[in-house]
């Protein structure tokens, strides 16, 4: 089975982009959208976000991965956070059907018809949306309330539901609700909690169903999930995450995995340079070279085989300096999976 590269989702804004701009225009193209009105059609938010969310989802198309995260340049726990907190002044856990989107994918769907006949073929798209436990932790701590637990969970399959796109141009191949915290916080709910909450999310129908964890020690505690299609865990930048989980244990739970393969922990990376006397590295410098990432690839493909079923970077490149070295990296990514 081919094994197919996508993205975590996070990507650097533009040069000369202040992230207040950005996040200033997301908000309001967001009201827009809640009240039927076109962000287009507002010139601040057509400049500060629509034109952004187009141009970045073009760089990322332009490198070649097969399923394409859409550019992340909000942050991923306030996408959801922020109308958390509006169901909270209300009495509820539980965010309005019609509040449960993500602007990016509105600005995307509309463009798809252009985006499609530039890059020849329709578009496959991933959605990362952070899961309910992530959001639980910021939003209320480590202690859990399943009663609460459980609005969390509904409002994400909200946000999942209507991430789903599917027309001659566009389709969302690829959801992953991302629990980066899972097998390393102080989370004091239960594996069965874990399970039901996350089961509750991954109620819908279509996509192929992905989980992102940056630790694989909580992948056991996961593999009863039902709903889940792919665990996906971080190697490159932590080697020994790899050992964690045998081939053996996917096939007797019959999921899939997605092992990322190039590093993306930027400021270890520079740490690194710096001590070597780089102090201004260019993009060629900060990004692995093609063997590098090959050669972890060709090692975790030999080890899953067939369930090895999506590969890419570690973790987003949201905090990486420039758009040119975030798109050389998934660039290098392809290339060293395409080569083997």
């Amino acid at each position: 089975m081919e094994t197919l590269v996508d993205d975590i989702g996070s990507f650097p804004l533009p040069a000369g982009i202040k992230r207040e701009q950005y996040a200033k225009a997301y908000e309001q193209a967001r009201e827009l959208i809640i009240k039927k009105q076109d962000p287009f059609k507002d010139e601040f938010v057509e400049k500060n976000f629509c034109t952004i969310v187009v141009e970045s989802f073009k760089k990322k198309i332009s490198t070649g991965i097969d399923v394409v995260n859409f550019p992340q340049h909000y942050s991923g726990i306030k996408q959801v956070g922020e109308t958390i907190h509006e169901a909270m002044n209300k009495g509820s856990f539980v965010v309005d059907q019609e509040k449960a989107f993500l602007p990016e994918l509105y600005v995307l769907n509309q463009e798809a018809k252009r985006l499609n006949e530039k890059h020849g073929k329709k578009i496959e798209l991933r959605v990362s949306i952070f899961g309910p436990i992530e959001q639980y932790l910021a939003e209320v701590g480590a202690t859990a309330y399943p009663d609460v637990l459980d609005g969390f969970s509904q409002t994400i399959n909200r946000f999942a539901k209507n991430s789903i796109l599917n027309n001659k141009y566009i389709e969302t191949k690829v959801i992953s609700i991302d629990e980066p915290s899972l097998g390393h916080s102080s989370f004091s709910g239960t594996p069965e909690l874990v399970r039901e909450t996350l089961e509750k999310a991954y109620a819908f129908q279509g996509p192929t169903k992905q989980i992102h964890l940056h630790f694989a020690s909580g992948i056991h505690d996961l593999l009863n999930v039902k709903g889940i299609d792919v665990l996906s865990f971080e190697y490159a930048a932590s080697p020994k995450n790899i050992d964690a989980i045998p081939k053996s244990v996917l096939e007797k739970a019959d999921k899939q995995i997605r092992v990322g393969i190039a590093r993306t922990d930027i400021d270890s990376i520079w740490a690194e340079l710096y001590e070597k006397g780089i102090t201004q590295p260019s993009a060629e410098e900060l990004v692995e070279n093609v063997e590098k990432i090959k050669k972890r690839y060709k090692f975790a493909k030999e080890k899953y085989g067939e369930r090895m079923t999506f590969t890419g970077p570690d973790c987003g490149l949201g905090g990486w300096p420039s758009q040119e070295a975030a798109t050389l990296l998934l660039k290098r990514t392809v290339e060293a999976v395409k080569a083997n």
